[in-house]
């Protein structure tokens, strides 16, 4: 028996070393940890149970079967993170350069499958070379079997990709599929084609980094959800935002304990500035309403006219949409629009409440947008805040004007609570516009044109340029003062806690795409 026992340990032994001594190294010298290393500081001390440690692949071609190595590159398993049970899989990259096998992709499917059963988050550490090219179309095959398991489980348990190395061709479109993807700068990238493929077939020259990494992505295309500074920072980051998500669709997020006190801020009575097109920026109205140092801002450097991200108000986990007056003006355009909505789904499909934050004049005018498609983008956000059943409440702090003002969480669009600020402005458009149409004809036929149009335009600002007429139609619920929105927010929230929707009995909708 002590014979046997040994074997399993010396067996057990070779699978923690992945790749060998020398591979490691050059991981770490890559200033990347290994896949355990990650698994390690991202698990519960002691909770990490690995399952499939010592599969290996099947391949006997190129002479693949005189090169085994247990694991087959990638670490399976369950475990808990701050006492909470997470399914996982790390890739490793010292082992066939974490390159997918199909072997590989059963791990991480069965993981997956077991996720799915049991409700609870699915967690993917991407470090990977691509399919593993000697396995031909049985890599593929693996992928296809893993794209369908995102699928399958989107909507049912959070799904988070972390990308700690290259993520490349076949590989990209599984993060894709998962609610949120974090990439680590300077040492991750992804793309469907890499660099040596674009200078061939478009004769551009692009680095890695220019083509697909962390910056890239961050900001330019919005496929990173969030960047790193480093391995550990992005292990810390995954950590916080799983706090605020449930185990899956049928869960709500954990409140933390907490008693009402005195919710008075009057920090926000002084955000709004006099002049109305004087930008300010809304994370000070954020910061002033929710738990001190708990908002965790998703999307942070891609259309930052608007912005999105997790809370906590008064212990409640809470997504928050803002329009950003510091960019654009807060105009909603085809990125923003994008951003939002699918922030929106997310929270619905995991029960997350809602609070909008509007000051909005209106959508971005201009060719680029029109050919762009702002018409079907910015739909994406009205269908999206439409669809959602979650306890929804909206915040209008100064401008709300034309269709934004419905798309944004208005009360026309199914909002449970709709506040105003005294500083907000409801209307069609802004005062001068609505008077040079309005009053054209007074305006040029009085002897001082520009004269007429501010008489003409501060009568029409006194009309409209306030929220008291959309709160006598009932289109706002309250109009409050700035200081005591954290109390009303509280509360609010509080009240919709079991709110029941009855939605149409279909398939599902046909969100425009």
């Amino acid at each position: 028996m002590q014979d046997k026992i040994k074997t399993l340990n010396d067996k057990i032994a070779e699978a923690h070393l992945g790749g060998g001594i020398k591979r490691i190294a050059k991981q770490h010298s890559n200033k990347k940890l290994t896949a355990r290393e990650r698994i390690d500081y991202l698990m519960d001390e002691g909770s990490f149970e690995e399952i499939g440690m010592l599969v290996t692949h099947r391949t006997t071609d190129f002479g693949m079967e005189n090169e085994m190595y247990y694991g087959d590159g990638v670490i399976t398993g369950y475990g808990t993170i701050n006492g909470r049970l997470v399914y996982i899989f790390a890739q490793d990259f010292t082992v066939f350069g974490g390159s997918l096998s199909e072997t590989h992709a059963e791990k991480i499917c069965k993981i997956m499958d077991m996720a799915v059963k049991m409700g609870a988050p699915m967690i993917g550490l991407n470090d990977s070379g691509g399919a593993r090219i000697q396995e031909g179309v049985r890599s593929l095959g693996g992928y296809a079997d893993i794209f369908y398991r995102n699928v399958q489980a989107s909507g049912v348990i959070p799904q988070i990709s972390a990308i700690m190395g290259p993520c490349a061709g076949g590989a990209v479109y599984s993060p894709a599929m998962t609610d949120f993807t974090m990439m680590v700068e300077d040492t991750s990238y992804m793309f469907v084609t890499g660099p040596n493929v674009v200078k061939t077939v478009t004769n551009e020259s692009v680095t890695s980094e220019e083509l697909g990494g962390a910056g890239t992505h961050s900001a330019k295309s919005g496929v990173a959800h969030c960047t790193s500074a480093n391995d550990l920072v992005c292990l810390e980051d995954l950590k916080r935002l799983l706090g605020y998500l449930p185990q899956n669709n049928r869960e709500k997020p954990n409140n933390l304990p907490y008693e009402l006190k005195d919710e008075i801020r009057d920090e926000l009575a002084n955000i709004i500035p006099d002049n109305p097109n004087k930008p300010y920026d809304m994370h000070s109205v954020i910061c002033g309403i929710i738990d001190e140092d708990s908002f965790f801002e998703i999307h942070k450097n891609y259309a930052e006219n608007i912005l999105v991200g997790f809370a906590r108000l008064g212990g409640r986990s809470i997504g928050i949409v803002a329009n950003q007056p510091m960019f654009l003006a807060g105009c909603l355009d085809v990125n923003s629009s994008k951003k939002a909505a699918r922030f929106t789904r997310f929270c619905d499909a995991f029960n997350i409440p809602l609070l909008v934050l509007v000051d909005v004049p209106g959508f971005l005018p201009g060719t680029d947008q029109e050919w762009n498609g702002i018409i079907v983008h910015g739909a994406k956000l009205l269908y999206a805040l439409s669809e959602a059943t979650v306890p929804r409440v909206t915040v209008i702090t100064r401008k709300a004007y034309g269709g934004a003002y419905d798309v944004m969480n208005s009360k026309h669009i199914g909002a449970d609570m709709n506040f105003a600020w005294p500083s907000a402005e409801i209307a069609v458009m802004g005062a001068k516009g609505a008077s040079e149409i309005i009053f054209k004809k007074e305006i040029h036929e009085a002897e001082d044109h520009e004269a007429k149009l501010l008489e003409k335009e501060a009568e029409y600002a006194d009309l409209f340029a306030n929220p008291y007429t959309a709160a006598q139609r009932g289109f706002i619920d309250e109009v409050i003062l700035p200081q005591d929105t954290r109390r009303k927010l509280i509360k609010a929230f509080s009240m919709l806690e079991n709110k029941a929707s009855v939605v149409p009995n279909r398939k599902h909708g046909n969100i425009p795409l």
